[in-house]
């Protein structure tokens, strides 16, 4: 198996550091704006199925999977051209521009969540891959790893790799001197600003972690967006407070958010009513039962066995042949 992707995104680094070889080509997002960085955006993309191509041609895979951004479309897109079976997964509960235009090429769409207009035929719900490192390790064990109160009550905040300022602000100015023991994953954008006011031994603020499986053992309650670790959070059985960000494409964060409130394991608190994520946050730590039962809900629409049922179809593509 090898990777293939853009030299300026996070894969640059990951894909080597996990043992995996990878194959890089230029490819942009389209910026929203006329001017000169869109131009160059579309040169991009018009080149980027040759690049792929010359890939494809050296590597010869026996299928592709595209991971659902701008960088996968033009893979399929060189897959199709040369006969090599190429699925897609989508991370969201809205199906994304990329994905949009590359599904025609595709044989199978493997979706996290059901999209209305997309069943049947090429299209499998099968939820979302989790990484084994953020499989939720057991309570006590979390606790230790992040020098935690081994009793009472454990709020987790996060909100991305960059983190998620309004959350930030809010869990910091809510909980940052009196409240239920805090994990704040806050990411390396606010640390600076964010450490000096935290007074509590209790309050763990951390920029970023390797170890999120530890982070989601470890907590009672989540307080986070809606991006596609809702998976991890479903996973774990952890209940949440869900605070979509209103910047999300087609709003998919909400969609995500609202799938999971209606099976009862979260609560959706929207951005502009974000002052009463507090109030919510300490209700639910005082209600034992409520908590009890949202977690069950979590544990009943989780998908943990996801990347095994995409593999499973991966291999059956590629067995198929041309």
């Amino acid at each position: 198996m090898t990777f293939a992707g853009s030299p300026d995104r996070v894969e640059a680094r990951l894909v080597p550091e996990a043992g995996y070889e990878l194959d890089t080509f230029r490819i942009s997002g389209l910026p929203r704006r006329p001017g000169l960085d869109l131009a160059r955006a579309l040169i991009r993309v018009v080149r980027a199925p040759v690049a792929c191509r010359r890939i494809l041609e050296r590597r010869r895979p026996d299928v592709v999977l595209g991971g659902g951004s701008y960088v996968g479309g033009p893979m399929v897109v060189a897959a199709a051209s040369r006969h090599i079976p190429a699925a897609l997964t989508e991370a969201d509960a809205h199906l994304g521009l990329a994905n949009r235009l590359a599904a025609p090429l595709a044989r199978r769409v493997f979706l996290s969540f059901p999209i209305p207009g997309r069943d049947g035929g090429k299209y499998e719900v099968t939820g979302r891959p989790i990484p084994a490192r953020n499989r939720a390790l057991p309570r006590d064990e979390g606790r230790r790893r992040f020098e935690l109160p081994l009793d009472g009550p454990v709020l987790l905040v996060f909100g991305g790799s960059l983190g998620a300022r309004p959350l930030n602000e809010l869990a910091v100015e809510s909980f940052g001197v009196t409240g239920p023991a805090v994990l704040h994953l806050c990411g390396q954008r606010d640390y600076d600003a964010l450490r000096g006011r935290v007074q509590r031994d209790d309050y763990r603020l951390v920029p970023f972690t390797d170890e999120f499986g530890a982070a989601l053992g470890a907590a009672d309650l989540a307080l986070s967006r809606a991006g596609g670790s809702v998976w991890e959070l479903a996973a774990a059985g952890l209940p949440a407070v869900l605070v979509p960000w209103p910047g999300a494409a087609a709003d998919h964060q909400t969609a995500n958010a609202r799938y999971f409130e209606r099976s009862g394991g979260v609560v959706v608190v929207p951005e502009l009513e974000l002052g009463h994520a507090s109030g919510v946050v300490r209700s639910l730590l005082g209600d034992a039962r409520r908590l009890d039962r949202m977690r069950e809900a979590m544990l009943r629409i989780a998908r943990p066995d996801a990347a095994d049922a995409i593999a499973d179809e991966l291999i059956g593509l590629g067995r198929a042949g041309r």
